[in-house]
């Protein structure tokens, strides 16, 4: 998802988005840990997808 996407987003959108994503992330971290993940790429995706979406936040409750 890009930043101009989210940004369209009321706060409370983008804050279940982040927990989707962040639950995503806990489930593919425990199929990491089994070594039963295909794409280990996936979690810098996700972990990046969830900073972008707390910095977001952080700018909205800023007021900018």
């Amino acid at each position: 998802m890009k930043s101009a996407e989210i940004r369209d987003m009321t706060l409370e959108e983008i804050r279940a988005k982040g927990g989707e994503i962040t639950k995503e992330l806990f489930n593919l971290r425990m199929r990491h840990a089994t070594n039963q993940l295909e794409n280990p790429l996936k979690l810098r995706i996700l972990k990046r997808e969830v900073a972008r979406l707390k910095t977001i936040i952080a700018e909205k409750e800023r007021g900018k």
